[in-house]
């Protein structure tokens, strides 16, 4: 035992240390040489068989040998050729005393900066930015010149509303941050970057209120995107999956949007929002079940209206999570419950199907996620179209062929339909997935089982935390100064404080007493 237990630990300790040494493998660590020659032919053997990587050597200004290196599509050539070869190619009317203090101060570069590590280099280049070196330097200079194409701002798909922003995130992290401080014009507004993955070096941003988010949290996301330790991160999923407290649970501990409105609401309300590169789907963070059950649109339309919207997402919730459950077990151990004529309609649709209540029920139900699924994945034009008639014509096939009810029918496009009520879609997920256990346990059990089942999962949403706060915060614990937003939309001039998920800094988020009237200011009863 002793001696399996060593050797799991040596392995372990072994594939930690090849690890690091792969990262640290990945590239040079060496400083630039006085040798121009040597410089430019360690950079050439890391780039060996790279068709893309351009090598332009050239005479700084008519007498010293340089040379830009820069990878065609991710650089701007054109200002390469402008701003870079043409001034330094011609010979200057003044002597130059120092070449580092022209290239410094005088290229007509807006971000130039003094490289002299091989990894740097390599670094620079790879995001876009070309190196310059020239004979007799032990350094470099990185050139702030890269140029690739990208999409434009369109409006989310994901999140599509009546009113509000038309705007969406996209790919290029440069663009998001520049739509997040167009709305949040405060300095207060931090933007904190780091590098993530050993070869696609996926640049992370970590967005905050300076004042308004925890300290304590800041430092503690950083500490966990610190621990990423990953060949490449391709979209925010892989950043969510690493840094969430409890990744057994079907519950998301973090939530995903590509609206730069719903990350500025947040990021007032305290929290911080995690940008990654290469994807429009931006990670706030930390979340409760009721940011979940929450849209854009309850705080852009009255708050009648925003609250009657959120009651009906509640209810919808419910029927969504219980509603086969309860068919089955009232079918299947609890036919007193239903009226006598309404049994006996349920029981005739029932003489000719084979299956019990359950499997029926989970047939149906299998079937519903698997057109819903084929209508994501097919193309826009035919995905649609192809999903309800596939549902209509199995659906009324099935009934007329006696495999399943009509009522089963009914109950399980009601629970689809209600499934649609939730604005997070990957809190639909959970939902969806949490379903099919409480079938088994009615089918089983009857009323019973689906009792324990929603007590497990209240113990459970109860022991869930996101970044320390608890999952169903303000709920539980109460906080009654919070609960203006939760089950309610409380009128915006009345939410004078923010909610406070990670301190009590700056509780206070506008002045009280602006209910609006149509008295004027000064006037009296």
């Amino acid at each position: 035992m002793i001696r399996n237990v060593s050797k799991l630990v040596g392995k372990t300790k072994e594939k930690e240390s090849h690890l690091q040494k792969n990262h640290e493998d990945s590239k040079p660590q060496d400083t630039l040489h006085k040798n121009f020659n040597q410089n430019v032919e360690t950079i050439r053997s890391v780039y060996d068989n790279c068709s893309d990587v351009v090598f332009r050597p050239f005479l700084l200004f008519g007498k010293t040998r340089a040379i830009i290196i820069y990878i065609e599509g991710l650089s701007d050539i054109e200002g390469i050729e402008e701003f870079v070869l043409s001034p330094l190619m011609q010979e200057p009317t003044n002597e130059v005393q120092s070449l580092n203090e022209f290239l410094e101060q005088k290229m007509p570069v807006s971000k130039v900066k003094k490289v002299n590590m091989f990894a740097d280099c390599i670094e620079s280049i790879s995001t876009g930015n070309p190196i310059l070196l020239y004979e007799g330097e032990n350094n470099g200079f990185s050139l702030g010149l890269a140029k690739w194409e990208k999409r434009g701002i369109e409006e989310a798909v994901a999140e599509a509303g009546i009113r509000g922003s038309r705007e969406g995130f996209n790919e290029s992290l440069e663009v998001n941050t520049s739509q997040l401080r167009r709305i949040i014009k405060s300095p207060a507004l931090k933007i904190q970057t780091m590098k993530i993955g050993k070869y696609t070096k996926t640049t992370v941003a970590i967005a905050y209120i300076d004042g308004l988010a925890n300290k304590t949290l800041i430092e503690e996301i950083t500490s966990r995107l610190e621990r990423i330790e990953i060949d490449g991160i391709l979209e925010s999923g892989y950043i969510e999956e690493m840094i969430e407290d409890n990744p057994y649970s079907p519950f998301p501990q973090i939530m995903s949007t590509e609206r730069p409105d719903i990350a500025c609401s947040n990021l007032l309300e305290g929290r911080a929002v995690i940008l990654v590169e290469g994807t429009p789907f931006t990670l706030i963070a930390p979340i409760s079940f009721f940011s979940l059950m929450q849209s854009q649109e309850d705080y852009y339309q009255r708050f009648l209206m925003g609250t009657l919207i959120r009651w009906l997402r509640y209810v919808f919730l419910g029927i969504s999570l219980l509603l086969p459950s309860l068919y089955i077990a009232i079918l299947t151990f609890h036919q007193e419950m239903v009226p006598t004529q309404l049994l006996l309609s349920m029981a005739s649709s029932r003489e000719a199907v084979p299956f019990p209540a359950l499997v029926e029920a989970l047939l149906m139900e299998i079937m519903f996620e698997a057109m819903r699924e084929a209508g994501v994945r097919l193309p826009k034009q035919i995905g649609s179209s192809v999903s309800i008639v596939g549902t209509l014509v199995i659906g009324q096939a099935s009934v007329q062929a006696g495999l399943v009810s009509a009522p089963m029918i009914i109950v399980v496009s009601i629970t689809g339909i209600s499934s649609f009520m939730m604005p997070r879609y990957i809190a639909g997920i959970a939902i969806r997935m949490l379903r099919f256990p409480l079938m088994i346990l009615a089918g089983t059990l009857g009323l019973l089982g689906i009792m324990m089942g929603m007590i497990a999962i209240a113990i459970h949403l109860c022991n869930l935390r996101s970044f320390g706060v608890p999952y169903l915060s303000p709920l539980a614990p109460l906080k009654t100064r919070e609960l203006k937003d939760v089950l309610w939309r409380s009128p915006l001039w009345m939410m004078d404080t923010r909610p406070h998920l990670t301190g009590d800094a700056n509780l206070y988020r506008q002045s009280s007493g602006q209910e609006p009237s149509p008295k004027r200011a000064g006037e009296s009863d």
